[in-house]
């Protein structure tokens, strides 16, 4: 199997897609959010760079579930490893592409995540907690290393829950087959990274983001739901329901996304530390470029 990582914004999917085009690939989503219907816009699914020339990339793992439902890495432990079947069995090469650290890794060296049901007592308990509160209960379990678990009270319960949950109930050994992979991330300077962060989050916005939020919250998914996902859909939905104005809107959730750029590139470089080996391009390279360096990392003659 490839694999293509990167911090959001650098082009993975069309360079994966490209790749996928030349290899007689598949491609396999390792996004948290892309799973979700109806989630386009403020997910960035992008399918048109799954279209080269008029030839139809396949992609796996993405429009499988409906939003409101909550997604896990467990459950995507179990899908890719049904997509990863259905491609190798039919001679195609597994292109896994996006950049949703923890579910890559959770694959790559094959965790075994446990499914973690809800403990009614648990949230009883920590149903007045502040977020502060519930914050610091969630530090004594680990560091923590990303604060999308702790920028609503929901979501830091449910975060407690699991570590709670694995605290009695110790990890189980790999259900994940052996891989042979090799890993291709795509850096990008900074400074470039966040000038295409935020023209493309004015794209987005242009293209009718707020609008697809609305029509989520008026199908009857909750605004709790949407916020759960964070991003785009924490901070529209606070626009949609009036909880700041839009300008608001637009600066929290800009900021958000640098940030959320840097904490991705924290976690690959932590892969890195962990044993995993990442071969890495330069993200602004032209297209041809890039194809011929990812052709010599897995030795294949252009």
């Amino acid at each position: 199997m490839v694999v293509i990582l990167g911090p959001t914004a650098c082009g993975k999917t069309d360079f994966a897609a490209h790749l996928a085009l030349q290899l007689g690939g598949e491609i396999i989503s390792a996004d948290s959010r892309q799973v979700y219907r109806g989630m386009t816009i403020g997910t960035g699914k992008d399918l048109d760079d799954y279209i080269i020339d008029n030839k139809h990339i396949p992609y796996h793992l993405i429009d499988i579930v409906d939003p409101g439902e909550k997604y896990n890495v467990y459950r995507y432990q179990t899908d890719f490893c049904d997509a990863y079947a259905d491609v190798t069995q039919r001679g195609k090469l597994p292109i896994m592409c996006g950049g949703s650290g923890l579910y890559i890794e959770a694959v790559l060296k094959g965790y075994k995540m446990l499914s973690v049901p809800p403990n009614p007592e648990l949230r009883a308990q920590l149903a007045e907690k502040t977020l502060d509160e519930l914050a610091q209960i969630l530090s004594s379990y680990r560091q923590l290393h990303n604060n999308t678990d702790t920028d609503n009270r929901r979501r830091a319960i449910r975060s407690i829950e699991i570590e709670e949950y694995y605290r009695q109930n110790p990890k189980q050994e790999s259900a994940v087959p052996p891989i042979n992979f090799t890993v291709i991330g795509l850096d990008i300077d900074r400074d470039l990274r966040r000038e295409k962060i935020t023209r493309r989050l004015k794209a987005r916005l242009d293209e009718g983001l707020v609008d697809e939020v609305r029509s989520l919250l008026d199908s009857g998914i909750s605004p709790d739901d949407l916020i759960y996902y964070g991003l785009e859909y924490k901070f529209v939905t606070l626009y949609a329901i009036g909880h700041i104005n839009y300008n608001d809107m637009y600066e929290l959730l800009n900021i958000a996304i640098h940030q959320f750029a840097k904490r991705q590139m924290t976690w690959f470089r932590g892969m890195e530390r962990r044993g995993i080996h990442i071969n890495w391009l330069d993200a602004a390279q032209p297209m041809e470029t890039k194809i011929a360096e990812a052709r010599r990392i897995l030795g294949i003659e252009n």
